[in-house]
């Protein structure tokens, strides 16, 4: 069995933008996970968290953690965070303390304080106008899926210097869905 701790990632994350961003919301929650995870695997071929996410009409949404939080939280996340409404606003507020990187890797660690950097003063209406970029992700998959269609992580490699190659990409992607489907794959 392969051991992922996604959960424990994306928790952590969570907690760690909620700390480290100001007027973190849900919709501003959904878009910096979703560059965190999108940035990372232009990188390495694989997401931090293990979300898939979806073109929805404000961008991308990781829809079961969009679910959840609007719903019936995993007693996990209910330890981990509480959401305050303030009028329109429903704040991300931690309830832990102290933000645990036990599961990250150096890079990952880099990627979410790079993150949290870029967006701290950034409001839900401007996250949405960054995530809605012509010819990024979420536009390419609204254009040529439509609307709802889950966007393929395939669509972050780019020329850019710090992006693998299509076909590296696609060789560690089909490697690390190989090896999930041979060994089976648990949270711990």
């Amino acid at each position: 069995m392969i051991i992922t701790h996604h959960r424990e990632k994306l928790i952590n994350a969570i907690i760690y933008f909620a700390k480290h961003t100001k007027k973190c919301g849900k919709t501003k929650l959904m878009k910096l996970l979703y560059f965190l995870d999108f940035m990372h695997f232009k990188q390495t071929g694989k997401s931090v968290t293990g979300l898939d996410y979806y073109a929805w009409k404000m961008g991308p949404v990781p829809k079961t953690l969009w679910k959840e939080i609007s719903g019936d939280m995993g007693d996990d996340l209910k330890k981990a965070i509480a959401i305050r409404p303030i009028e329109d606003f429903h704040k991300i507020v931690s309830k832990k303390k102290k933000f645990d990187n036990k599961h990250f890797t150096k890079r990952e660690i880099k990627l979410l304080e790079l993150t949290a950097d870029i967006f701290k003063e950034a409001d839900a209406e401007q996250m949405v106008m960054v995530s809605h970029l012509k010819n990024k992700p979420w536009d390419r998959t609204l254009k040529e899926k439509g609307k709802l269609a889950k966007i393929d992580y395939m669509l972050a490699i780019d020329d850019a210097d710090d992006s693998l190659s299509y076909e590296d990409a696609l060789e560690r992607k089909r490697d690390i869905d190989e090896m999930h489907r041979v060994f089976g794959t648990i949270e711990a």
